[in-house]
């Protein structure tokens, strides 16, 4: 599973977004309501599916950066 964050449309509906990618395969973690923005997680070959999802605008990799030691 790789993290994601989805932007949404402007003018898409969150309440009708979201369960399509849950049922695109992506495990939602958080809605940021106020940026149009969507986490979680999903299978790597599932990236693909997300983007062709009505009303989603971008999907983004997240990629986590540390300290070493830390």
């Amino acid at each position: 599973m790789v993290p994601v964050a989805v932007t949404v449309a402007d003018d898409a509906d969150l309440a009708t977004v979201v369960p399509a990618l849950e049922r695109a395969g992506m495990a939602v973690e958080g809605v940021l309501a106020a940026l149009g923005v969507v986490t979680g997680t999903v299978p790597a070959e599932g990236v693909f599916a997300l983007r062709r999802v009505p009303g989603v605008v971008h999907v983004e990799r997240q990629r986590q950066v540390g300290l070493p030691g830390v």
